[in-house]
């Protein structure tokens, strides 16, 4: 998917860049900056974050040979008024988004952390529909038809972190947990009379994370910056009989995240 590899190449460019940046300016201080900062059993910050969005699909098998006809289950729009139609494929559309959280950090000693983390994370994710359409006629062409979900997540990440040597003013650390997400944007127990068919998605899911970061120690605060990705384990489609949903299989949600943290 071009876009992921985009965004995974964008994300490993700022981090290198701010790695070399701040590891620079912080080298040129020769006593290191909060020397005492990790021996505290516990502190507090705040995150700022983008994301990527998006789904992964798997379609039921031999979806492609399913026929649907327009009695209540396509759109009633001029695109898709036709007499039958066959779902042809289904790809996701990642989006970008934002996250802000609160910092929850426990030492457990001179290596592990366990950190708490709830946020608000903002997004939009779409499903795109290729469907082979006759319209009457003999000879058939495929529309394109995209579905747009926005979703607000209240998030509950718990994570054990694992932390190298420090050096100087730089410290690396890799993390993995998992976290229960709450989506306030979803629709899934919404009724809708309008002849528009809509995706519903289930409000609750949980998703296994990992990530590594670079935490900074400046004069004044602790600075980090972290690349995560997190996979979710339920299946969120809510199915009903339309072309939308019955050709697939699994719908699960899947995050990258770079995040900066201040502490």
């Amino acid at each position: 998917m071009p876009e992921l590899k985009n965004f995974r190449h964008s994300l490993l460019i700022i981090t290198i860049l701010a790695f070399t940046g701040l590891n620079t300016a912080f080298a040129q201080t020769r006593v290191p900056n909060l020397n005492n900062f990790d021996q505290a059993p516990y502190h507090f910050g705040f995150q700022l974050g983008i994301n990527q969005m998006f789904f992964t699909v798997k379609t039921a098998q031999n979806f492609q040979h399913a026929t649907y006809t327009n009695n209540n289950l396509l759109d009633q729009v001029p695109d898709l008024n036709c007499d039958t139609a066959h779902l042809y494929s289904v790809l996701a559309n990642p989006t970008y988004g934002f996250v802000i959280g609160i910092v929850s950090n426990l030492r457990l000693g001179e290596y592990f952390d366990l950190r708490f983390t709830p946020s608000l994370t903002f997004g939009e994710r779409g499903l795109t529909y290729n469907i082979v359409n006759w319209e009457g006629a003999e000879t058939p062409r495929v529309d394109e038809i995209t579905k747009n979900i926005q979703s607000t997540f209240v998030d509950f990440p718990l994570w054990f972190r694992f932390k190298g040597k420090r050096i100087h003013n730089v410290r690396p650390y890799v993390l993995a947990g998992g976290k229960y997400a709450l989506d306030l944007a979803s629709n899934a127990k919404k009724k809708d009379n309008s002849t528009v068919a809509h995706i519903f998605l289930d409000k609750h899911d949980l998703y296994g994370e990992i990530g590594v970061g670079f935490d900074f120690y400046t004069a004044f605060f602790k600075f980090g910056t972290e690349l995560r990705m997190s996979y979710g384990l339920f299946d969120i489609l809510k199915r009903d009989k339309t072309i939308y949903t019955t050709g697939i299989e699994r719908l699960n949600s899947k995050i990258f995240q770079l995040a900066f943290t201040f502490e």
